[in-house]
């Protein structure tokens, strides 16, 4: 442990000096004390607005804040090197290797992220701030038996997204209580790394995950404009894109948009999470159960009326409107899969290019050029070629708040329910272990992979729901398919963490009450294992 006033440091190592400065350290302990009891009435609010929806009020557009949605604003307009975002490639930043492969893919941004992708042991999170710090200034390099990596001279530009509002850092303590895991991310990047990226013509970049209403984004505004008045920095050179990846904050697209104005970079579809969300916030209402998860798709029911209301707002208020994740890797050994997997990459974007989006994320190296193909040639074979859409005002859409709500049709299939068992059972073993970034199937998968699948199973098993071959889905059958579907023994420890893991996932999946995130459980098993 190390003492710095009123911060404590649990499970230091002298090699985290570099970034847990003291400077630092003060930094983050006075945005702690003046952001956290905002923070906590907000993690409240979320609780009392639940029980509304259980009550039956489902979620509308705000009367309150017609008048706002109704007037001509923009956003502030972004620097030159977030102007063009055909192509944005995310990864976990605590692997260097990763780190220096995702800025020099080809992409316009890679998105570092300390979230979904990350498993948060503490030394994944510290790690992770010392690559960029590094990268930042161009001292990055990685060596491995095969080759040196190092930083090519054009790289893409970098944003960072912290954790969510709801998570802690329980190894970082102001007057012994853990901090905000969002603040302590913020903090450490920000401190360190503001003045040297507007140095390099750069700047403060972010990804803001997991917000449900305007006053969440209103609560980063302040601690935005707290941050670069501490630092003597000019307000509005922090840039935030925040995912739209809870079903409440597609109903305050515009809303949070307006609070963030000047710091505003845009929002994004974060699809999985999304959906995740859906089945979440209206776990109560048996009109809402989702078939399995491969049948819905973007082009239809809640998920198509709430890319096109994105779009159309983004473009209305001047801000950028990113696409979703592909979460396909390359497929080695075997060409005709991977071009299947190649060609579903290729329709997705091009849906995406086709309904205005600006950009869109991939998830390996060897799918920027696919994804570049599709932008380049939808945008630079215009009469005027252009570096975003923003000019697509699509003024065609109208959508209502039953669109949002549009339960798409479909059925359960028990390949759908062994694919969330194994999938949702593979993936905590592997966060478990520290790795938050996990190849299952040919597809990469984080957080929300589990998120999905154990809520699923929630939902089914709370309304009594059937397999299209008429078996009810009971408890008991969920627990004799966990074992049929558990991942291969690899080792000792991969036992020990599947055997958590399972636990874990079939306790969450069987519960009478809906627990909000299966991290924040996960999180103490990961803590004890440490």
């Amino acid at each position: 442990e190390m003492q710095w006033n009123q911060v404590r440091v649990r499970n230091y190592k002298p090699e985290y000096q570099r970034i847990l400065t003291e400077d630092a350290l003060a930094f983050l302990a006075l945005l702690v004390n003046e952001f956290s009891r905002e923070r906590e009435w907000l993690l409240q609010r979320r609780i009392r607005v639940q029980r509304r929806i259980d009550s039956g009020i489902l979620p509308d557009f705000l009367k309150e804040t017609e008048n706002l949605r109704k007037r001509n604003w923009k956003v502030a307009p972004v620097p030159p090197d977030l102007k063009k975002r055909w192509v944005e490639i995310t990864g976990p930043a605590s692997s260097r290797k990763m780190v220096i492969n995702a800025l020099n893919s080809g992409a316009d941004v890679y998105m570092a992220d300390a979230e979904d992708s990350e498993s948060p042991l503490f030394d994944n999170i510290v790690q992770g701030q010392i690559n960029l710090y590094d990268a930042i200034r161009g001292t990055i390099a990685f060596s491995s038996d095969e080759k040196e990596y190092k930083l090519n001279e054009k790289t893409a530009t970098l944003m960072f997204r912290p954790r969510g509002w709801h998570l802690v850092e329980k190894n970082v303590l102001v007057d012994n209580q853990p901090v905000s895991a969002s603040l302590f991310d913020f903090a450490m990047y920000f401190f360190h790394n503001a003045k040297a990226l507007m140095a390099k013509g750069s700047g403060p970049y972010f990804y803001l995950p997991k917000m449900e209403s305007r006053y969440e984004a209103r609560l980063w505004n302040n601690v935005f404009r707290r941050a670069q008045e501490l630092l003597r920095i000019p307000e509005g050179t922090i840039k935030a894109t925040v995912l739209v990846e809870t079903i409440l904050a597609s109903f305050e697209m515009d809303e949070v948009l307006y609070e963030l104005r000047k710091h505003s970079a845009g929002l994004n579809c974060g699809r999985w999470d999304y959906i995740f969300s859906f089945i979440k916030k209206f776990r109560n209402h048996p009109g809402f159960v989702l078939p399995d998860r491969a049948t819905v798709t973007m082009d239809n029911g809640f998920l198509a009326a709430y890319v096109n209301l994105l779009i159309q707002t983004c473009h209305k208020r001047g801000a950028y409107a990113m696409g979703g994740m592909a979460a396909q890797i390359p497929i080695k050994n075997d060409p005709e899969a991977n071009e299947k997997a190649l060609e579903k990459v290729r329709a997705d974007k091009i849906r995406e290019v086709r309904a205005g989006h600006d950009g869109t994320w991939v998830a390996h190296p060897g799918l920027v050029p696919v994804a570049r193909k599709v932008f380049s040639s939808w945008l630079d074979t215009r009469i005027n070629p252009a570096e975003n859409q923003l000019a697509v005002l699509r003024n065609d859409v109208k959508i209502s708040a039953k669109d949002l709500l549009q339960v798409p049709e479909g059925t359960i299939t028990e390949a759908g329910l062994r694919t969330n068992l194994r999938v949702g059972v593979e993936y905590l073993t592997s966060w478990l272990m520290g790795n938050g970034c996990v190849p299952i199937n040919n597809l990469m998968e984080d957080a929300a992979t589990a998120e999905i699948s154990r809520s699923q199973i929630w939902q089914w098993l709370k309304h009594g729901a059937k397999l299209d071959n008429g078996e009810k889905i009971t408890p008991e059958l969920v627990k004799k398919l966990i074992r049929e579907e558990l991942p291969l023994r690899k080792s000792e420890d991969w036992y020990l963490a599947t055997e958590k893991a399972a636990e874990l996932f079939e306790t969450m999946s069987t519960s009478q009450n809906f627990p909000e995130f299966l991290t924040i459980p996960a999180y103490e098993l990961l803590s004890d294992s440490k």
